[in-house]
């Protein structure tokens, strides 16, 4: 009995003695947002170690800081939790060969294809042999029949032609591209992909589909060498900091398994990053095996983690499996990229393994089916601890969401896919509602990624200004999203997310307030401070430091870029 008497006590001054450390830091007289809903706004924080100390007025935090706590007078700025981008593509760029766009052309139309051929037929006047010509088209030319390899054979029989959406489903090329992505035309396309071909013939006719497209862009991807993928990843790293980007969870299907981990090994992104597997396929199948034996955790902020399959394409291209058929198509509903049975495999699969399971679902057929086969494999409560993620969602109609619910699946949301001004450009993408503030209204676990541009500001103003209002998300609900609800989605919500005792210190002290500043201004926000684990990681050079100024005046506000990037 002394003994317990003499440990309870020990325990207690060990507890008293650790209450009395100073903070390291403390950020004091500002605005706050904690992205939790009990305690939404504070005046000031403190941290010690990688950890948030306490939360409080500006008085209470002051009275623990100790002659070696560094001291920041927020002068009434805004701090954030640093964003978690849930969704996104790395690394960035097109650096195969000679890239070309046309930002003036309309946002989903792109230019036709008159003007596609035109600027290749320049290019390759001007550029040396053997030198990609890799270009971003849109609808006008992808869909055009008369864009196919014979009229790009036309053009250049010295260089190899890319042309790919911006969105990342479907793509054209010539036969010089084929035959450096070994591609023949009697080859079978890989699983969840397609080779069109000319009618009648087994004439590969240069438009590759889905998994057809990706599975050799991603092998030319892996002749470049690794300092060039290091170069952008560092880019988009130093970029993201600036924006008060913490953390980022990553698709990874750019590179071949090996050499992502090489890059992210040798970019040592000051990032919480997560790498999910984005297997690739044969015509045998799908290629579990590619990404065995990989270093789980390649540094220190990295980890290797989930699985992402894509099940559908996008209604823009017609790929995505509807309910109902497409507008001016009779009898066509779009098309699941894996057989059913494919589908109810991997959903068996992931039952038995502890990695997250991630699928790309856009049609609401695609959604009811996949809600349908979890109901018919395991209960509710199995499927809850899995938090399988709907990566778009788009598809998850109202009738649907109670189910997703029952049984936790998580939808990830991107706001650059419902840019207003695209949705009225083109019918078919209104087509499937953007469903954001009724997903969270549903109790649905909801979370945003950028899957485009990476200013997280930009997105802010994207989900607050969705075409039908009734979605259209407050700046809190957005930020949370992007917070709190993109850490769920990994699993991370007990160690980031909100800005509360206990968890990691990852945060943003903003330029600007950005829930209150007229919404044309927000993507003119940058970070002028970004800590990760209580580590201030990047601080704003411009004048004097943050601690010893009054808040600096906003930047000029930029208007939305006209054409934003989207995969």
């Amino acid at each position: 009995m002394k003994n317990l008497l003499l440990a309870a006590a020990l325990l207690l001054i060990g507890s008293a003695r650790a209450q009395t450390v100073a903070p390291d830091l403390v950020l004091t007289g500002g605005k706050i947002f904690t992205s939790d809903p009990s305690r939404p706004y504070v005046q000031a924080l403190a941290v010690r170690g990688d950890r948030v100390l306490a939360v409080g007025t500006t008085a209470q935090i002051a009275r623990l800081a100790g002659p070696r706590t560094r001291r920041i007078n927020l002068r009434g700025r805004t701090v954030v939790p640093g964003f978690n981008d849930a969704h996104t593509h790395l690394p960035a760029g097109s650096p195969l060969g000679r890239f070309f766009r046309f930002p003036k052309a309309p946002m989903l139309a792109g230019p036709t294809s008159a003007q596609v051929l035109d600027t290749l037929a320049q290019l390759a006047r001007r550029v040396p042999p053997g030198t990609w010509l890799e270009g971003e088209i849109g609808l006008a030319a992808l869909l055009d029949p008369q864009m196919r390899r014979t009229e790009l054979d036309q053009i250049t029989a010295n260089h190899p032609i890319l042309l790919h959406t911006p969105w990342g489903h479907g793509c054209v090329v010539n036969s010089v591209a084929l035959q450096q992505m070994h591609i023949a035309d009697g080859d079978a396309a890989p699983l969840g992909g397609a080779y069109e071909r000319y009618a009648g013939t087994r004439q590969l006719n240069g438009s590759l589909l889905e998994y057809g497209s990706w599975v050799p862009r991603r092998e030319l991807h892996g002749q470049i060498s690794d300092a060039v993928w290091v170069q952008q990843l560092k880019a988009y790293g130093a970029e993201s900091l600036r924006f008060g980007i913490t953390s980022v969870q990553e698709m990874a299907g750019t590179l071949p398994p090996a050499q992502t981990v090489r890059v992210v090994q040798a970019a040592q992104l000051p990032l919480r990053h997560r790498i999910m597997p984005y297997f690739m396929t044969s015509p045998q199948g799908i290629n579990h095996q590619e990404w065995e034996g990989i270093n789980r955790r390649p540094t220190p902020l990295a980890r290797v983690e989930g699985r992402k399959y894509v099940l559908d394409a996008t209604p823009l291209e017609g790929g995505a499996l509807m309910r109902r058929p497409y507008p001016g198509r009779p009898g066509w509903y779009g098309q699941l990229n894996f057989p059913v049975d494919t589908v109810r495999s991997l959903l068996r699969q992931s039952l038995g393994s502890s990695d997250q399971l991630m699928l790309h679902i856009v049609g609401d057929s695609t959604a009811s089916l996949v809600l349908r086969l979890m109901g018919q494999l395991a209960d509710d409560a199995t499927w809850q601890r899995k938090r399988v993620r709907f990566e778009h969602g788009d598809g998850l109609a109202p009738d649907l969401q109670p189910r997703a619910k029952a049984m936790g699946v998580v939808v990830v949301q991107n706001p650059s896919h419902f840019v207003a001004d695209m949705n009225r450009e083109h019918g078919a993408a209104a087509d499937i509602p953007a469903s954001f503030r009724s997903l969270l209204d549903g109790g649905i676990p909801f979370a945003l990624g950028s899957d485009g541009p990476s200013n997280p500001f930009l997105n802010l103003l994207f989900a607050a200004t969705l075409a039908d209002p009734k979605e259209a998300l407050t700046r809190e609900q957005a930020v949370r999203a992007y917070t709190a609800g993109a850490a769920y989605a990994e699993f991370q919500e007990k160690e980031k997310g909100t800005l509360t005792p206990g968890k990691l210190a990852d945060l943003a002290v903003l330029s600007q307030d950005i829930f209150t500043v007229p919404l044309p201004a927000l993507p003119g926000t940058v970070s002028e401070l970004t800590m990760i684990g209580g580590k201030v990681v990047y601080e704003a050079k411009r004048g004097v430091p943050l601690s010893g100024t009054a808040p600096r005046p906003a930047r000029k506000p930029m208007a939305p870029p006209a054409k934003p990037k989207l995969k």
